[in-house]
This record gives C-alpha cells, structure tokens and sequence, in this order.
C-alpha cells in the first residue's frame, strides 16, 4: 500500500527557514511527479511546488517562486521543500502527493497524498 509520509513542519518566525520531508514507500519517487500542497483554515487546496519524474525538474507557485527549493533524494525515496523567507501568509498545513501527469499543478491529477504537516509562520 503507498504511503506518503510528511516530516519537519513546525513554528517559525517570519523571516525563518523550514525543510519539508516526505518518505514515500511502496512508490518510486522519480517515476512520479511529486508535488507539495497547501491548506489554510478556510480556504482550497493550493499548489505550492512540484518535481517531475523522469527529469527531475521543478516548478513552481507564483506565491513562493524564488523563495522554496524543492528536490528528492533517489536512494532514500524521499522528496523535500526547502522553504525560505517564510512569511505568516505561509501558514498551512502541507501535503505531500504523487501523480502520473507531467507538470501537472492540478490537486484532481495526484493520486496519492500524505496526511499533512502545519507549518505556523508567526510574525
């Protein structure tokens, strides 16, 4: 059964830094597209960045374009959000998901989502 296991939420000041992880098992992480959501209180599900599958290549939101990092580490089937310049508008909780359309920044596309972690951005 795939697992999608996100880590490394917290609170953090504005201004401050946060690594996102998510540990995939039971799915190869370079043969999916995997994408990284967000929710806050209220509001949809929103886009935040992804990474491809075959070429390992990322996009992004508008909303944290320049300022997140996102990447995946083959061996230990992990992928990660680097998050910098973190601003409280940030403040969500964060799921990880996979899916098998390319660049796709569609929630309906990805099949296979972690239950999320909260990041608090406090000003």
């Amino acid at each position: 059964q795939v697992q999608l296991v996100e880590s490394g939420g917290g609170v953090v000041q504005a201004g401050g830094s946060l690594r996102l992880s998510c540990a995939a098992s039971e799915l190869t992480v370079s043969s999916y597209n995997m994408g990284w959501f967000r929710q806050a209180p209220g509001k949809e599900r929103e886009f935040v960045a992804a990474i491809s599958g075959p070429g390992g290549i990322g996009y992004w939101s508008d909303s944290v374009k320049g300022r997140d990092t996102i990447s995946r580490d083959n061996g230990k089937n992990t992928v990660y959000l680097q998050m910098n310049s973190l601003k409280p508008d940030d403040t969500a909780v964060y799921y990880c998901a996979a899916s098998t359309s390319p660049y796709s920044r569609r929630a309906d596309d990805f099949d296979y989502w972690g239950q999320g972690t909260q990041v608090t951005v406090s000003s």
